[in-house]
C-alpha cells in the first residue's frame, strides 16, 4: 500500500490544485476586464487540463516518456471510450451542432498528424511549436465562432461550459479581489506541480515494484487519474441532460491534449514517443476517434447501446494491455 500512496496523493493534489489554479486565474482575468468568452475558451478550457499537462511535462523531464506520452494517449482513450461511454449510458447524447462535427474533424486530423510524426521522427521543439500554434489558431477560430452570437457552439465552448456547470466558481462573475485571485492561482499552480511530481514518482515506483512497464502505467492508471476532471464534468452534464455539452467537453479535451499538452511537453522536453505507443496504442486512438465520429453522425446521437459499446471497448483495451505488462 505504501507504494501507492505517492500516486494517490499526487492525484488528489492535482485535482485540488487544478481547481484553485483555474479559479484564481479566472478571478484575476475577470477583474482585469477580460471577456467571459475569452476566459472560458482559454483559462477554463486549458486550466482544466492542467493535471495532464503538468504530469506529462514532469514525466518527460524525469526521463519517463512512457508516462508522458502514455498519459496523453491514455487520456484521449479514456475520454472517448470510458467517459463518453458512461455519459451515453446515463442519457443518450444528441449531436445537433455543426460546429461539434467540425471539431470532430479537427480532433481526428490532430490525432492522425500526431500518429504519423510519432512513427517517423522524435518529437522536437519545432513540432511542439507547431502544435501550440495550431491550438492557438483553433482557439481563435472558436472565439470568432462563439462571439458571432451563433447558437451553434463548438467543442471548446463545451469544454468550458462543462467545467463551469460543475463549479460556478469558474464563472467570470465570481468577483473577489485581484490579489486574492493571484494568490489562489499561484497556490494552485504550486499544488499542481507538487502533485505532478508525486504522481510521476509514484507511477515509476509502482512500475518497478510490480514489473509493469511505465508505458502501461501511463496509459491506464495515470491517464484515468488525470482525466478525472473530464469524467466529473461530463457525468454532471449527462445527469443534467446537457449531453451536447458532455460531447463537446470530450472532443475539446482531446484536441487540447494532443495540440496543447503534447505541444508544450515536447517544447520543454523533446523526446521520442515509445515504440509500444507508436506501433499500437496510437492506432487504437485513431480507431476510437473515428468510431465516435461514426456513432455521432449516424442519427446525430450516441444511444445507450452505443455508449455500452464504447465502454466495452475500453474494458477490452485495458484487458489487452494489463496482463502482459506492455503495450505491444
Amino acid at each position: 500500500m505504501e507504494t501507492w500512496l505517492p500516486l494517490i496523493a499526487g492525484l488528489i493534489l492535482l485535482v485540488i490544485g487544478g481547481e484553485l489554479l483555474v479559479r484564481g486565474a479566472v478571478k484575476v482575468a475577470s477583474n482585469l476586464g477580460v471577456s467571459p468568452l475569452v476566459i472560458g475558451l482559454t483559462l477554463v478550457g486549458f486550466g482544466t487540463s492542467s493535471p495532464e499537462l503538468v504530469t506529462s511535462v514532469q514525466a518527460a523531464l524525469s526521463g519517463s516518456p512512457g508516462i508522458a506520452f502514455g498519459n496523453i494517449v491514455g487520456s484521449n482513450m479514456a475520454n472517448l471510450l470510458l467517459i463518453l461511454g458512461v455519459s451515453a449510458l446515463i442519457t443518450p447524447i444528441a449531436i445537433a451542432s455543426g460546429a461539434l462535427r467540425r471539431d470532430g474533424a479537427v480532433m481526428v486530423a490532430a490525432t492522425i498528424v500526431f500518429v504519423i510524426l510519432a512513427l517517423v521522427m522524435p518529437l522536437g521543439r519545432a513540432v511542439g511549436l507547431a502544435f501550440v500554434a495550431a491550438l492557438a489558431v483553433y482557439i481563435y477560430t472558436a472565439f470568432r465562432q462563439e462571439s458571432s452570437g451563433s447558437a451553434d457552439h463548438g467543442a471548446a465552448h463545451g469544454k468550458s461550459a462543462a467545467a463551469q456547470g460543475v463549479d460556478p466558481g469558474f464563472s467570470s462573475t465570481a468577483g473577489g479581489s485581484t490579489l486574492m485571485g493571484l494568490v489562489t492561482a499561484i497556490a494552485g499552480l504550486a499544488i499542481v506541480v507538487g502533485g505532478g511530481y508525486l504522481l510521476v514518482n509514484g507511477a515509476v515506483a509502482i512500475a518497478r515494484s510490480y514489473g509493469i512497464s511505465e508505458t502501461v502505467i501511463g496509459l491506464t492508471i495515470v491517464a484515468v487519474g488525470t482525466s478525472m476532471p473530464e469524467l466529473v464534468t461530463s457525468l454532471v452534464a449527462a445527469f443534467r441532460k446537457q449531453a451536447d455539452v458532455a460531447f463537446g467537453n470530450i472532443i475539446g479535451s482531446n484536441i487540447y491534449n494532443i495540440l496543447g499538452i503534447g505541444g508544450v511537453t515536447v517544447l520543454i522536453a523533446p523526446s521520442e514517443v515509445p515504440a509500444e505507443i507508436a506501433n499500437f496504442d496510437n492506432y487504437i486512438m485513431i480507431g476510437a476517434s473515428l468510431l465516435v465520429l461514426v456513432l455521432a453522425y449516424t442519427g446525430r446521437r450516441i444511444a445507450r447501446w452505443e455508449g455500452a459499446l464504447l465502454l466495452a471497448g475500453y474494458i477490452a483495451y485495458i484487458a489487452l494491455l494489463w496482463p502482459t505488462g506492455n503495450a505491444a
